[in-house]
């Protein structure tokens, strides 16, 4: 069945949100992931809370309806790459707007018209244009066994994931940014000083993004860790989508981190490595239940 309301699996824990292909122990009023069902049990359709579930399409005396049968790969959505920013970029853009025109009835769209919207406003379309850019190619490798997530979530905080990919390879934490100026690693102190690493676009000191990055590696490999998957390879990218990249290429990394392009990106995506396609199936269905669409 496919739930209708958030729950949390009686067996592993892992969170269940709505929209996830779960079963329902009529007994016990309880959920359990498809991973943790090893039995046929009676299931129902969720139309209230968890704890008062009813299936709207079966009375008591009416024929027993068989189980719905688990298939291979529960739907996962997928997400739309970019949709937050695009809509923090709507909201800004139109709050910007209304309040012109009410401080200024009869002149606002004059205003509006020769006026443009402040830069930290256009920032998070050209954020979300970046990441539906990169999206377009990541769900190009479905046939090549990769599978993918936009937009993603992090619990209980605003912040989210841009994009999530797994393959035989392990699992892909990755950062889209599409920031004018050369990617590049600057390297200071040495013998006398302590030695860092600073990652420069352009002549902009933009080493927090590295930070960042790291703390979504965090979540994912706790997420992993709680449904017994610790072992799977996690890896984190920053990919700067139009970046003034050289004609011959000059990815690197820093802090762990792959700094790269997108086509360069495909390359260490499609690489093989130990998952099977079940593994690979149920770390994307595990990672889109710990990690919901933003």
């Amino acid at each position: 069945m496919r739930l209708r309301y958030a729950g949390r699996c009686r067996a592993c824990g892992i969170e269940l949100p709505a929209g996830t292909t779960a079963v329902y122990d009529r007994a016990t009023k309880t959920v359990a992931c498809l991973e943790c069902t090893t039995e046929p049990e009676q299931v129902e359709i969720a139309t209230r809370e968890p704890e008062a579930l009813v299936d709207a399409d079966v009375s008591p005396h009416s024929e027993p309806q068989p189980a719905p049968q688990p298939t291979d790969e529960p739907d996962v959505v997928v997400g739309a790459a970019g949709a937050s920013a695009q809509r923090e970029y709507e909201r800004r853009k139109d709050k910007r707007e209304t309040g012109i025109r009410e401080a200024h009835p009869h002149l606002g769209g004059l205003i509006l018209a020769l006026s443009y919207d402040p830069q930290s406003t256009k920032a998070w379309a050209v954020g979300a244009r970046g990441e539906e850019l990169l999206g377009q190619r990541l769900n190009g490798l479905a046939a090549r066994g990769i599978r993918v997530l936009h937009d993603r979530r992090i619990p209980p905080a605003k912040a989210n994931i841009d994009h999530i990919a797994v393959g035989p390879s392990g699992v892909f934490v990755i950062d889209a940014k599409r920031y004018r100026g050369r990617p590049s690693r600057r390297v200071e102190g040495g013998l006398f000083r302590p030695r860092t690493e600073k990652l420069m676009v352009g002549s902009r000191d933009c080493t927090k993004l590295v930070d960042g990055v790291h703390k979504q590696l965090d979540r994912v490999r706790s997420a992993l860790e709680r449904a017994g998957l610790a072992d799977v390879p996690v890896r984190g990218m920053l990919c700067f989508v139009e970046a003034d990249w050289p004609l011959m290429g000059s990815a690197f990394t820093i802090s762990e981190l792959y700094v790269l392009w997108p086509r360069k990106a495909v390359e260490y995506l499609v690489k093989p490595g130990p998952l099977g396609e079940g593994t690979v199936q149920r770390v994307h269905r595990v990672l889109a239940a710990a990690f919901p669409p933003a």
